[in-house]
């Protein structure tokens, strides 16, 4: 199969056939401020046109999923979420692939089944304003908010269901319970959609947000923003990727470009975009911390029982 060939003449039979495909088809929830410069690098480099379909990541697995369910196999390749690949995974859209890069990639993040491969990460940590926040005087560990100090000035993002179950895992049952009841009682500013509350912790209306992407944070403070990102244990750690649909209809192309997004050039362009890349080889500075590494496909099993505990303290459901 063309995906996992691995002759010698690999390189040079990619690219020729992906120059004459012409074209290659991209859905992606990767913002466009990333999405673009990546996309566009692939084209000036290959010479091959890209079109990009950007939206949500739920949105972009709805629409994978709707096509091939309906037989039209339009898209070449999926860039997203981990847990939203993993859903279409279980609907068979995608094929297994190699790539020389497979190697250096951090192993905890490669799902078993190899159908897709991660990209770049996410981590989830805190944010705060630093006009109203020292440095100096976030705790060590989330439990540190529970002080009455913080009443009032905290914010949540109202679907970090992976958040509660990472840090429960982590730290066992009481202990985790124990700091997620005390949280809801110091009642935090539940806000919807995590560049919403990046937005108003650098606006300073959300002093401390304590479920923030890093990559949200960094690209906030590289405009000047006062925004900073610290990671208060424990981090929790979730793979993007991509994936390769099975019935591509431009195969060679979406190949040629899951090896440029893992190569050392892609990887780069990740991390210069404040975008923690997934290549160990990479040399960045936005994971240099410890994390726990979540497993997509056992936070979709999981779900239901995380999201139950989480409505019932932070969403009065």
């Amino acid at each position: 199969m063309l995906y996992l060939y691995r002759g010698a003449d690999r390189d040079q039979r990619i690219l020729g056939n992906a120059r004459r495909e012409g074209v290659l088809v991209i859905y992606t929830s990767l913002a466009p401020s990333e999405s673009l410069p990546l996309t566009r690098a692939f084209e000036k480099k290959h010479g091959i046109k890209v079109e990009l379909w950007r939206a949500a990541s739920e949105k972009v697995t709805q629409r994978t999923i709707t096509e091939a369910r309906a037989r039209r196999f339009s898209v070449d390749a999926v860039e997203t979420i981990g847990t939203d690949l993993e859903r279409m995974t279980r609907e068979k859209i995608f094929a297994e692939f190699h790539s020389p890069h497979l190697a250096d990639l951090t192993p905890t993040a490669i799902p078993s089944h190899r159908a897709w491969f991660p990209d770049r990460l996410s981590y989830l940590g805190v944010a705060y304003n630093t006009k109203l926040v020292h440095r100096e005087d976030l705790p060590r560990t989330y439990e540190g908010f529970l002080d009455p100090k913080w009443q009032g000035r905290l914010g949540i993002e109202a679907s970090d269901i992976v958040w509660l179950a990472g840090i429960v895992k982590f730290w066992g049952q009481d202990r985790g319970m124990k700091f997620f009841h005390g949280l809801a009682a110091m009642k935090p500013d539940v806000r919807t959609g995590h560049t919403l509350l990046t937005q108003l912790v650098a606006a300073g209306e959300v002093p401390v947000g304590l479920t923030v992407y890093s990559s949200g944070a960094v690209a906030h403070k590289r405009t000047g923003a006062p925004i900073d990102w610290v990671p208060i244990e424990p981090v929790i750690g979730q793979p993007l990727g991509i994936g390769l649909a099975k019935d591509a209809p431009h195969p060679h192309a979406a190949l040629l470009f899951a090896d440029f997004v893992l190569s050392p050039e892609g990887q780069e362009l990740f991390n210069s975009l404040g975008r923690p890349p997934a290549s160990q080889k990479a040399k960045t500075d936005l994971g240099d911390f410890a994390y726990i590494m979540m497993d997509p496909a056992v936070e979709l099993d999981e779900n239901p029982k995380w999201e139950k505990f989480w409505n019932a303290l932070f969403l009065n459901k």
